[in-house]
C-alpha cells in the first residue's frame, strides 16, 4: 500500500493572528514494504505530518492519497483508510480502557462488526506479534501489566486492525533499555515477516541506524534530507545544524578521522566499526 503527498501543507489555528505553519509544500512517496525513519528537531513537523497518512489531519493545501484514493474529498470513507493505516502514537498505553487485554485489544475489530471467533483470532494474532501470550494475559486487566506490557498491549490493539501501514511516534518512549530493544525487535520482525509498511517516528539515531531502510529528515515543515541512512548520516554537519545527529559510532568513527586514523565515516554499527579499525591498523602494521 503506498501513500503519496503532493504540495501539502498545513497550519494550526489557520486564518487566526496565532496561525503556525507547521507542514510547507510537502511532496512524498512511500512505497509498499518499506521501513522509514522520520526524524527532526522538536516542531518539525513530524507529528503533523504522519497524522495526515489516515486523514486525521487534512491538508489546508495540496492532496494525500492512500492506495490512490484521495483522503481531501468530503466522501473518502476515513474509517476504512484508518483500518488501513494504523497509528499508535506516544505512550499509547495512556489509551488503554478495556476491562481485559481481551476486551481492548478486540475493540477496533469487535466495533468494525466482526464475528467474536473472528475477533478473538485477531486478538490472539495481535498478541503473538508482540510477544505476549494470549491464554496468559486475556483476561488480566491491562492496567495491571508492566509498562512495558501496557505498551505491547496498545501496540497489538493497532495491529489487530491487521493494517498494511503501520506508523509509530516514539514508540519506545519512556521505557528502560530491555524494553526499548524488545518493543524494536518485534517491530523489525513484524515488518520482515508480514507484507507491512513501517514509519517509525523515533529521536534516536541509533535505532534509525539499525532497522531503517530509509530515513527522511524533517525541518521547519519541510523535507530537508531523503535517502538511504548511509546517504543521510554522510551529511553529518547538515544533521547537526539542525540540533539533529548521528549514531554514535559514527560520530566515534568522525572523531578518529579527525585524529589522523584513514577510516570510512560511513559506518553506521559497531561491527562495521570493528571491522574497519581492524583492516586500518592491519594495514599500518603491513607498511
Amino acid at each position: 500500500m503506498s501513500i503519496r503527498l503532493e504540495n501539502v501543507s498545513f497550519s494550526y489555528l489557520q486564518n487566526t493572528p496565532m496561525s503556525q505553519a507547521a507542514l510547507r509544500d510537502v511532496s512524498l512517496q512511500i512505497e509498499d514494504g518499506e521501513f522509514i525513519g522520520l526524524i527532526g528537531p522538536t516542531g518539525s513537523g513530524k507529528s503533523t505530518l504522519i497524522q495526515h497518512f489516515n486523514g486525521l489531519l487534512k491538508p489546508d493545501s495540496g492532496k494525500v492519497y492512500v492506495d490512490g484514493v484521495d483522503l481531501t474529498l468530503k466522501d473518502t470513507q476515513l474509517r476504512l483508510i484508518r483500518q488501513k493505516v494504523g497509528m499508535v502514537f506516544q505512550y499509547p498505553e495512556h489509551q488503554l480502557f478495556g476491562e481485559t487485554v481481551l476486551e481492548d485489544v478486540g475493540f477496533g475489530p469487535r466495533n468494525g462488526g466482526l464475528p467474536e471467533e473472528e475477533v478473538t483470532l485477531r486478538v490472539k494474532e495481535a498478541l503473538a506479534y508482540v510477544g505476549l501470550d494470549y491464554e496468559a494475559l486475556k483476561d488480566q486487566s491491562p492496567f495491571e501489566l508492566s509498562g512495558g506490557q501496557k505498551r505491547r498491549v496498545a501496540i497489538a490493539g493497532v495491529l489487530a486492525m491487521r493494517p498494511s501501514v503501520l506508523v509509530l511516534d516514539e514508540p519506545t518512549a519512556g521505557l528502560d533499555p530491555a524494553g526499548r530493544e524488545e518493543i524494536l525487535a518485534e517491530i523489525k520482525a513484524l515488518h520482515d515477516q508480514g507484507d507491512i509498511t513501517v514509519v517509525l517516528v523515533t529521536h534516536s539515531m541509533e535505532d534509525i541506524a539499525r532497522f531503517a531502510s530509509r530515513l527522511i529528515v524533517m525541518e521547519q515543515g519541510r523535507i530537508a534530507l531523503d535517502g538511504t541512512p548511509l546517504k543521510v548520516f554522510g551529511q553529518a554537519q547538515r544533521l547537526k545544524e539542525m540540533g539533529l545527529g548521528v549514531p554514535e559510532i559514527t560520530d566515534l568513527m568522525y572523531e578518529l578521522k579527525a585524529h589522523g586514523l584513514d577510516v570510512k565515516t560511513d559506518i553506521l554499527t559497531v561491527a562495521d566499526a570493528e571491522a574497519e579499525i581492524i583492516r586500518v591498523l592491519g594495514r599500518g602494521c603491513d607498511k
